[in-house]
């Protein structure tokens, strides 16, 4: 596969990675499914590293990449050289999104639940500061008594959040090379065009 081929290959699948990223971040603001809990969001959802990071600091670099890829000012080897810095831009919103969502995992999630030493029902994160995780125990998710399964609610989005994350990661690391081996050697489309002017009449 050509430097050209491989861009547009990867710009698209950034594209459909970055939309996922934003959608999931989004209803991360609506726990459980629903408008009455908007004075009590998780706080790493708060960050915004799903719509930032993985979503927007993806998209840009994105369309960039593809347009690498497409007939027109950016198919030449100065296309490719600026990919290389639109795909680092690229792999740091990923990173963003990726210690946002881990975070969000590693915390838990911000509930009303029954506070032990009071007796009384608060909001709060329960999971916070334990000295074992709450991941390993399960029974430990019946504490949050609203919003109603509230944990396998962030458990899933964050989860998704992190693959994006780490795939886009990725595709941005390959983009950085793919672009230094299009400004180094050139595009598909530039090696058509030589071959042209070099083919005998």
């Amino acid at each position: 596969m050509c430097t050209g081929g491989c861009s547009k290959v990867i710009g698209i699948t950034l594209y459909v990675l970055a939309a996922v990223s934003i959608i999931c971040n989004i209803i991360l603001f609506f726990p459980g499914w629903s408008t009455d809990y908007a004075d009590h969001i998780t706080e790493e959802v708060k960050y915004m590293g799903g719509f930032i990071g993985g979503g927007i600091m993806v998209l840009i670099p994105a369309i960039h990449i593809h347009l690498t890829s497409a007939k027109g000012c950016c198919n030449n080897r100065c296309g490719m050289f600026l990919s290389i810095g639109f795909a680092a831009a690229g792999v740091s919103g990923a990173v963003y999104s990726l210690s946002a969502a881990s975070l969000g995992v590693v915390n838990g999630p911000t509930c009303l639940w029954k506070n032990s030493t009071s007796g009384t029902p608060e909001w709060g994160t329960p999971f916070l500061g334990q000295n074992a995780s709450y991941l390993e125990n399960k029974d430990w998710w019946s504490k949050c008594i609203e919003p109603a399964g509230v944990v396998e609610f962030n458990l899933t989005l964050f989860a998704i959040l992190i693959v994006t994350a780490g795939v886009s990661m990725v595709l941005c690391l390959i983009q950085m090379v793919n672009g230094l081996f299009g400004c180094l050697c050139g595009t598909c489309s530039e090696s058509c065009r030589q071959s042209r002017l070099t083919e005998p009449y």
